[in-house]
């Protein structure tokens, strides 16, 4: 097998990075449409603030931040040292 042949195996679509760009604008052209739809299209709501523009996107990005936020705070009380691993394995040893 030759080195070329090997070398075409192992690129990946994303490897490109003119591939990566057209994504992350086919990404946001999906975004700016949804967001335009949102003034036209008639939503079904049960309450009222739903009715508010983007208030979906608005929710999730919230959401998400809350969820960072917590999972940080809950890292601190959760953290093992660096070398717990090896601790136990020293002890074993002795």
């Amino acid at each position: 097998m030759s080195q070329q042949h090997a070398d075409d195996e192992r690129r990946h679509v994303f490897d490109n990075p003119r591939n990566v760009k057209r994504l992350l604008r086919a990404l946001y052209a999906c975004c700016a449409v949804l967001f335009g739809l949102d003034f036209f299209l008639h939503r079904h709501v049960v309450h009222p603030w739903e009715n508010a523009p983007a208030f979906y996107a608005v929710y999730g990005f919230v959401a998400c931040v809350i969820l960072v936020l917590v999972a940080k705070e809950m890292r601190k009380l959760l953290m093992r040292p660096d070398d717990f691993y090896t601790k136990e394995e020293e002890r074993n040893d002795v």
